[in-house]
């Protein structure tokens, strides 16, 4: 990484540490060792490295560092861990959550979007992120296969969390999603108890993507 870019990045970091977005050493490594203009169009490569989101592909954006350190402090990866995440974007996040939990953990990541997908993957390659598997599909419903997931997060914005994604995490894991409108809203964390109880909060206010899909907005 040439070395105006490497202090930009650190830069990035040190803000995001002071304002508290950023609390555990493994997600600022994961910020540090997966630097953000890997993920972005080559015309916002100059802006990588600002606290803003970013266009990417027809209505996706790659999602602000602040609030995208805010999902990875609150959903807390960790080694080994089997994660799925439902909207890939441009594979950033997907990146970050994937270096927390190496050697031995996997993120199975979903995005309806085949244009999108294709941008991810390229992205994700270029990073040199091997612990990341990458589908095409209908990620509204999940990926039953690779269930039961340790952690399950959502990247785009959806109505409420169904409970056929529920099924599809372990007893003792959490789940994060930004469930509201289409137009705005609130981190949910779910933690699951057992199969027949669950633990809830919600955190600050957001403006994600709409989920496209079976069970999403459309």
């Amino acid at each position: 990484m040439p070395a105006d870019v490497k202090a930009k990045n650190e830069e990035l970091i040190k803000y995001l540490t002071a304002a508290g977005f950023i609390k555990t050493q493994s997600i600022a490594e994961a910020f540090r060792k997966v630097p953000r203009h890997n993920f972005v169009k080559q015309v916002y490569f100059d802006m990588a490295y600002e606290d803003i989101a970013l266009p990417m592909a027809k209505e996706s954006t790659i999602p602000q560092p602040s609030t995208v350190a805010t999902i990875l402090e609150l959903l807390h990866p960790q080694p080994g861990e089997n994660i799925l995440e439902i909207g890939t974007g441009s594979g950033w996040v997907a990146s970050l959550m994937a270096m927390c939990i190496m050697p031995k953990g996997q993120v199975v990541t979903v995005e309806i979007a085949k244009d999108v997908a294709d941008f991810a993957k390229r992205n994700i390659e270029r990073a040199g992120i091997l612990n990341v598997r990458l589908l095409s599909g209908d990620g509204s419903l999940g990926y039953i296969r690779e269930a039961p997931y340790d952690k399950i997060v959502y990247s785009t914005a959806l109505p409420d969390v169904p409970k056929q994604i529920l099924v599809q995490l372990k007893a003792g894991g959490r789940l994060v999603a930004p469930v509201g409108t289409r137009l705005l809203q609130t981190l949910k964390v779910i933690d699951k108890i057992d199969e027949k109880r669950t633990k809830e909060f919600t955190e600050g206010a957001f403006q994600f993507v709409p989920m496209r899909g079976q069970l999403g907005f459309y």
